[in-house]
């Protein structure tokens, strides 16, 4: 069937199951079997289908992906699935039982990837662990993310981001100085252990271009995390620093925090670089700070931090946003404004970059999300369509394994899908 038209159009509900992404998509060809739930595995794949991936969602028949489920609902619909299921088509299958195991064996031999999160020993148990699932396919890659890896006197412990976000660090640093860690209130720990799991899987995928082999790509949500609090634990190994909650400033430059407008606004600064640094304390009327000692680099001015805030926040409190953002911008130095989602979606540097895009949806109508994580300029990614309802494309994709109607009707008699 002729393939939807990226980010404007996707098939009914009803509709026969869609079509992989057509070349040049990047990724065309790669079958991804999608076994996890909340959330960090599911964005995995649902990265890899953005570029063109034939992501098949395997869902319990009688329990959906939770995520269905989680934040609001329109019409009953929910919305958080239709981002995290864009690109995917999706069938049930009960892993646990004889013929559901038989069938995710029998699709195994034609993916490329597998995606899970049980907890370590589920699939084994189910006896589909990697020596079952590379004896049917020696080229798989098999990306088993959990909380806290495939080893370890925690690996059996439930495992969620939230927990990541704690263990890593980040909580610990995050927040006032004199209150308590902060927790993000979105899944920050889960998105990025996502995006290192489709790096991981493409790394994986690029080995077995030399190996001919696949292998089993072991990601525990909790080391991607601590990633990207950068050099914390070097700073400590070498000089025993723990850094504190510091607010929004930060300990290696200043000023930089959160500043409100005489409109009631708020926005953010930034001094990195010593020339923006030096610009902003022009700009604000106060140059004779420039040609203070500590000011010569981003630690002694952190050391000041009271007295820049100062400066810069009193001359922000007497000029709106738009005088602020306009004085800064002709400076060349760094602000931007603290957005909510309403501004995002009315911010013209985000529409110029189609940022958040507009998607046909049966259930919903014309929907708007982000669109694909980057830009490539010769084999773009898209969004195909959007989430769709529970077990829409059972039938389509076990008939493309050759399963007869009857042999597919067996199978929902037996409750495997």
């Amino acid at each position: 069937m002729t393939a939807p038209t990226p980010s404007t159009h996707t098939p009914s509900a009803s509709a026969p199951s869609p079509s992989p992404a057509p070349v040049p998509s990047p990724l065309h060809g790669l079958r991804v079997l999608d076994l996890a739930t909340l959330f960090a595995g599911p964005l995995a794949a649902t990265l890899l289908g953005d570029f063109g991936a034939d992501v098949v969602k395997v869902e319990h028949p009688r329990r959906p992906d939770p995520s269905r489920g989680h934040g609001p609902a329109k019409d009953g619909v929910g919305l958080w699935w239709k981002v995290l299921g864009r690109n995917k088509r999706n069938i049930t299958l009960d892993l646990s039982s004889p013929g559901g195991r038989e069938t995710l064996l029998a699709l195994a031999t034609e993916a490329d990837v597998i995606v899970e999160n049980f907890r370590p020993g589920t699939l084994e148990r189910w006896g589909l662990g990697w020596e079952e699932l590379s004896a049917v396919n020696p080229r798989l890659v098999l990306a088993r993310v959990t909380g806290f890896g495939q080893f370890g006197p925690y690996a059996r412990r439930p495992g969620f981001g939230t927990l990541a976000e704690a263990m890593s660090g980040f909580a610990a640093i995050t927040g006032e100085p004199d209150g308590p860690p902060t927790l993000p209130p979105f899944g920050l720990a889960d998105s990025i252990a996502a995006l290192a799991t489709a790096y991981a899987v493409m790394t994986a995928l690029t080995a077995r271009n030399t190996t001919g082999r696949g292998q089993v790509v072991d990601m525990a949500i909790i080391e991607p995390m601590l990633s990207v609090i950068g050099p914390h634990p070097l700073w400590y190994d070498q000089l025993g620093y723990v850094q504190p909650r510091t607010g929004n400033r930060s300990r290696n430059n200043a000023p930089r925090n959160t500043y409100r407008t005489a409109d009631g606004s708020w926005v953010a600064v930034s001094t990195s670089a010593q020339s923006i640094a030096e610009r902003v304390l022009r700009l604000v009327g106060r140059p004779e700070l420039v040609d203070e000692p500590w000011f010569a680099d981003g630690t002694g001015r952190a050391a000041h931090a009271d007295v820049l805030d100062e400066a810069v926040g009193d001359w922000i409190a007497r000029h709106t946003r738009d005088e602020a953002m306009a004085a800064f911008e002709k400076a060349e130095a760094a602000i931007a404004p603290v957005y909510d989602v309403r501004d995002v979606l009315d911010d013209p540097q985000f529409r110029a970059l189609d940022t958040v895009t507009e998607v046909q949806d049966p259930e919903l109508g014309p929907i708007r999300m982000q669109n694909v994580l980057f830009r490539l300029s010769e084999t773009p990614g898209a969004i195909r369509w959007a989430g769709r309802p529970h077990g829409a494309d059972t039938t389509a994709v076990l008939a493309e394994l050759g399963l007869t109607p009857a042999e597919i009707d067996t199978l929902r008699t037996q409750g495997a899908v």
